[in-house]
């Protein structure tokens, strides 16, 4: 007998349909996957024949051909274990095939029937919602918390394939109602813990503002990684969409962990030694990198220069368009990357250069360090902040700096600005914002003003329509529709003087 049941997949971070169908017929008895099954899917015959075996439900032997479509496209995972099974129950007609007309399966098996937790039910979840009416989606109860982040889907979600297959030899699937969870609130290090850097924190209010890119560069101690970890502190509250689309990237990555879904900006701080698929994506099955995993949140690059140049320049295309798109022979998956970022690097091997301490590092080995940010990447970054280390006598001071709530509360207003701005379009912010429109923003002698500097500085066109976004955001902060000579002014403080200078030279 022939039977066809619904499952979903995901490639990237979107989710498309798939068809389980199962021929049952006489014949050598075996099975046999087709549709362009990755190793775990083909596993699942060994996974699902178990399972039914343990739940007490013995098969006749037949040949069992299971084709996964559209074959065209390579499916991977353990979800089809679950639809595999219902599917082979229908064509040995154990079950009924009209039960499950309305209802979408995922999940993986236990050897002992046990639903077990999948990726990407959020991304599948998303795409049902579309379907009126929406499908019942029958999913593992640990992705429960996730899907119902998506509202008017059904769920039904089995403890056991035992319990599934009870349920539809009644003709029923009950609706399991998800346990409504309060958020818990991620500590997040407070900025009235950093003494002095005054500039720096000025810096950071307007990237956390305008969703600017950050490079601080300075001696060891003078407080960069300090800073940055206490920069997703003043960042403005997910909106809902953002919320749904950075926990469809973490449920694909699996790193949700059975819960709920993602309440607080990302911040992501990979290593020195990561690799450029690490930090880019990729792999033979395409997962998102570390761009991606931050997206909407904060990229922390400790120790920039420690990284190689060719990972770093991996960066350039996805700082531009907010997106990254991992190309293979069979297909191309795009993972979306609207990330800040914010970096940090010494000025030279030894991390004396610039300082009050003496560097002992050659020419050749500064210059070979520098090479490693080149210039369109440089370009690509608005604030560029020379750090000094704190006085001795400074750190001792029992006056209380500025808290993260303070800061967070004018960044919150910018950002509504922002929003009333670009209302019925998909920017959120000035750095996504077109560069161009906003220096017609510019008054008289602010224009006059940035286009002095861009001949003095020697600005590309980039830098030229960065150093308005952020003058922009500036204006913001204070609350002005125009944009005055004085906010261009203290954007242009942030744009590196020479390469000499922005790398903290002798």
């Amino acid at each position: 007998m022939l039977a066809a049941v619904r499952s979903a997949a995901v490639l990237g971070v979107d989710a498309f349909d798939v068809t389980v169908e199962v021929d049952c017929t006489r014949g050598l008895p075996q099975w046999m996957i087709v549709g362009l099954p990755a190793s775990s899917v083909k596993e699942s015959r060994e996974r699902v024949s178990a399972a039914l075996g343990n739940a007490g439900i013995d098969l006749p032997h037949r040949r069992v051909t299971i084709n996964l479509a559209p074959a065209d496209v390579a499916k991977t995972g353990t979800a089809f274990d679950l639809p595999i099974a219902i599917a082979v129950l229908m064509a040995f007609e154990i079950i009924e095939p009209q039960v499950a007309e309305n209802a979408v399966f995922l999940g993986e098996l236990g050897l002992d029937g046990a639903v077990r937790p999948v990726r990407g039910v959020l991304s599948v979840a998303r795409r049902l919602v579309r379907a009126d009416p929406p499908p019942t989606l029958v999913l593992p109860g640990a992705n429960i918390g996730e899907a119902s982040l998506v509202h008017d889907v059904p769920l039904c979600a089995p403890a056991s394939l035992l319990e599934l297959v009870g349920w539809l030899r009644r003709g029923a699937l009950p609706l399991t109602r998800p346990t409504a969870k309060t958020p818990v609130a991620r500590p997040t290090p407070d900025f009235a813990d950093v003494i002095g850097q005054q500039s720096a924190k000025r810096a950071l209010e307007i990237a956390a503002s305008g969703g600017h890119n950050v490079l601080m560069i300075g001696a060891p101690g003078a407080g960069k990684t300090m800073l940055a970890r206490r920069l997703p502190g003043i960042l403005p509250a997910l909106i809902e969409q953002e919320a749904l689309e950075v926990t469809a990237i973490h449920s694909v990555a699996g790193l949700l962990n059975g819960g709920g879904g993602v309440t607080d900006r990302p911040f992501r701080s990979p290593h020195h030694s990561v690799s450029t698929a690490g930090l880019i994506g990729g792999g033979g099955v395409p997962r998102p990198g570390e761009v991606s995993l931050a997206h909407h949140g904060v990229l922390f690059l400790d120790e920039l220069l420690e990284f190689p140049r060719r990972t770093l320049e991996s960066l350039r295309q996805p700082m531009e368009d907010g997106r990254v798109t991992i190309a293979r022979a069979a297909s191309a998956v795009c993972f979306p990357a609207r990330f800040t970022l914010v970096a940090a690097t010494n000025g030279c091997p030894c991390g004396h250069a610039g300082s009050a301490k003496l560097c002992v590092c050659s020419e050749a080995d500064i210059a070979r360090y520098r090479s490693r940010l080149s210039g369109p990447l440089a370009d690509r970054i608005d604030l560029h902040l020379m750090l000094a280390p704190v006085p001795f006598r400074q750190l001792a001071d029992a006056a209380r700096p500025e808290c993260s709530a303070d800061i967070r509360a004018r960044v919150e207003r910018a950002r509504d600005r922002q929003r009333l701005r670009y209302r019925g379009t998909p920017l959120m912010c000035n750095a996504e914002s077109n560069g161009r429109a906003l220096v017609g923003e510019l008054d008289a002698d602010a224009r006059k003003l940035l286009n002095d500097a861009a001949d003095s500085l020697a600005l590309s066109a980039r830098a030229y329509h960065r150093a308005a976004k952020v003058a922009r955001t500036i204006a913001d902060l204070d609350a002005s529709e125009r944009v005055a000579a004085a906010h261009v002014a203290e954007a242009l403080c942030f744009r590196p003087l020479a390469p000499a200078v922005a790398l903290g030279g002798r």
